[in-house]
């Protein structure tokens, strides 16, 4: 297409003739599609799941009490409630109201999307709290001081105005807070430049300036450790995804960085400092390779010491989920061609480490580990699941059996389903894992409607996880689902994801359509019955799919999408992405970018399969300007085209479990029409 793009006017968010744009397309095929008795049924059954009061509610420990946020049927908003564990532990805990959100919403006259809250920890009391809201949910927050004895806003307290950023607790007097502090404060990227010391009772502008980063800095943040007899303040600097440093701040107000490398992930935890790299790092005679965890006493580390001790070495079919600290263990999880495995490290009074077993984790499924106060404590919070068994919760001492809490209700029947794990070819000769849901029953005849979902960026992994609304919407119905583990996540770690990195990402593209190839060649579905879904990175992943991969679908799901990539680090978040992607701005890097741009790929005189554009008015990372030019060059050329945009639910797509419904019921219902 020319230089000149026709549709830039929709790039504004929320001008009066931009939304009647999005107020029209909504009122085309998404109002339609949503006004049919299926789509009634399938959207009471999502809310009806979504809402549910057997579902897990996910605590926090703070002090004596266990904090949950909750939505359901009567709390739309949600509350903000605690409960002890010995309630917990009960088929109906009793719970305490802290704070409810629709309640609020009424009183001030907004629409206030929980984004969490903080609590002041190393006191006795548990007293103090920063809650953070969001207008409509967008990423912009405000930070509220909240008092959880008398369980109401302290008057006069810490107060954030909207912004992107955030506080830390020092004590009971001071935060450490990052945030538009006005012009000049910001990054390119959107996000804190600079981060400051505040003090109780002065105003946020004479608040001290603990570190400024650079004008094309991503984010700037400072933090307390509250960890008794290992306080200490942090500061961290985000230059770009994958290259940060990371600081001790001394009470002189003078930075002692931690030398590692810029990729690498380093984490302090009481005396150790523990490092994961992306990138080989030979800091002496040793070279330790990518994806490797390293730990060191800190203050070994801070002396010159580079005796680092090998906690984990990825192999060419595994790689390290997350290592979670509890008061005295390091809990290692490990991905095993996309199967979790967990271990336990200990610490010894000779700075070893003494590996063993975890004690009654699963063996299968999807295996998440998080402490439950790793402060104080070392118990574990333990969380498994898979496609068809419903999700459950159990709490573990480490070297003690778990002990189960809390599980799933079952949402769907599962009765004959079968997940299988499957390996694909893809052009370069790559070998790519992919799940696949199907009945036991299945013809193979090309017939059964499919569903591939993928995402392929920012090295995430994809894993089985139980989802009510995936069974009861899609696999109930007679529906096939593929979960593809493609290039660009991080399912063999670090070197997964940079395989596809800028002038590479076409092989995560490559490898989806190998998916899609492989699922027709095995007689389990046809082209015309294929479906793929895909948001944020995976709506550009499914806006390459439909333009690149036109003839492999039936039907396209693109999600809160990034589509223009010439634009796309002008918008928004979108500069924050650039090491992912490339910098469309300079020449070399546009002419590899513009082949995995969909809104320039796009052509007026090709064939393409029906789609379904999803965003949200309030999405303030990825602009919504993405899905409303793509749709709008696409609706100019006659093709098929169902729009729907929510005006609230940030980068979400969705505020309420009322507004998902509607959104995954819209994609489902999608799907069924165009599929079966």
């Amino acid at each position: 297409m020319s230089h000149e793009d026709p549709y830039a006017w929709l790039e504004d968010v929320e001008g009066e003739q931009q939304l009647d744009w999005v107020r029209a397309r909504n009122s085309e095929q998404a109002a339609t599609l949503a006004g049919t008795p299926e789509f009634a049924a399938m959207k009471a059954r999502t809310l009806g799941i979504l809402d549910s009061e057997e579902k897990i509610p996910d605590v926090s420990k703070i002090g004596d009490f266990y904090y949950n946020f909750w939505r359901d049927a009567e709390h739309e908003r949600g509350l903000w409630r605690r409960t002890t564990l010995a309630s917990y532990r009960t088929a109906e805990p009793a719970w305490e109201t802290v704070l409810d959100l629709d309640a609020l919403n009424e009183a001030e006259g907004e629409n206030w999307v929980w984004h969490g809250a903080s609590v002041l920890r190393g006191d006795e009391e548990y007293r103090l709290a920063i809650i953070d809201l969001s207008r409509g949910g967008a990423d912009a927050d405000v930070s509220r001081e909240f008092d959880l004895q008398t369980m109401s806003f302290v008057e006069g307290g810490f107060f954030r105005p909207e912004s992107k950023g955030g506080t830390s607790w020092i004590d009971a007097d001071t935060l450490f807070v990052f945030t538009d502090f006005g012009e000049g404060t910001m990054t390119p990227s959107g996000y804190p430049r600079i981060a400051k010391r505040w003090h109780r009772g002065t105003p946020l502008e004479a608040a001290e300036t603990v570190y400024e980063g650079a004008e094309q800095d991503m984010y700037i943040a400072a933090y307390h450790d509250s960890t008794p007899g290992f306080e200490r303040d942090i500061v961290s600097r985000s230059i770009a995804f994958y290259n940060s440093e990371l600081y001790l701040l001394g009470a002189g107000g003078e930075l002692t960085r931690i030398d590692v490398p810029n990729s690498a992930e380093p984490d302090i935890k009481r005396e150790w400092l523990t490092v994961e790299l992306r990138e080989e790092w030979t800091p002496a005679d040793v070279t330790y390779p990518a994806g490797a965890l390293l730990a060191i006493r800190l203050e070994e580390f801070l002396a010159g010491s580079r005796d680092l001790q090998v906690l984990y070495t990825p192999t060419e079919t595994s790689s390290l989920a997350s290592a979670t600290w509890t008061r005295s263990h390091l809990v290692l999880n490990i991905l095993e061609d996309v199967k979790n495995r967990l271990e336990v490290l200990t610490p010894t009074a000779h700075g070893t480490f003494e590996r063993s077993a975890f004690v009654g984790a699963a063996q299968v499924g999807t295996v998440a580990v998080g402490a439950v106060d790793s402060r104080l404590s070392d118990a574990v919070w333990l969380y498994a699941t898979d496609f068809l068994s419903p999700t459950t919760l159990s709490i573990a001492e480490i070297g003690s059996a778990p002990e189960p809490l809390k599980s799933m209700p079952v949402f769907f029947d599962a009765a004959g389903l079968v997940a299988e794990q499957h390996f694909v070819t893809s052009d370069d000769g790559t070998r790519v894992p992919y799940f696949l849901i199907h009945r036991e029953d299945l013809a193979f005849d090309g017939t059964a409607p499919t569903l591939l979902y993928g995402y392929g960026g920012f090295e995430i992994s994809l894993t089985p996880t139980y989802s009510g609304v995936l069974g009861s919407a899609w696999l109930e119905q007679g529906g096939v689902y593929a979960l593809a583990n493609i290039r660009g996540g991080g399912e063999y770690g670090p070197r997964w994801h940079q395989l596809a990195l800028k002038e590479n990402r076409h092989r995560a593209y490559e490898d989806m359509a190998a998916v899609a190839k492989d699922l027709v060649e095995r007689g389990i579905t046809a082209s015309a019955h294929l479906g793929v879904q895909g948001g944020s990175n995976g709506g550009l992943l499914t806006g390459n799919m439909l333009t690149q991969y036109p003839d492999l679908f039936g039907a396209v799901v693109i999600q809160v999408p990034l589509l223009d990539m010439k634009r796309y680090s002008h918008l928004l978040a979108g500069a924050s992405w650039m090491a992912e992607y490339g910098d469309p701005d300079d020449p070399a890097q546009w002419e590899y970018i513009q082949h995995f741009s969909p809104y320039h790929l796009f052509d007026a005189d090709a064939d393409y399969p029906p789609v379904l554009f999803t965003t949200s008015t309030r999405d303030d990372r990825v602009h919504p300007g993405h899905a409303r030019k793509m749709a709008a060059q696409m609706i100019a050329a006659g093709k098929n085209v169902t729009y729907y945009e929510n005006i609230e639910g940030g980068h979400g797509g969705a505020a309420t479990n009322g507004q998902q419904a509607h959104m995954q019921t819209l994609a489902y219902r999608f799907l069924s029409e165009r599929l079966i």
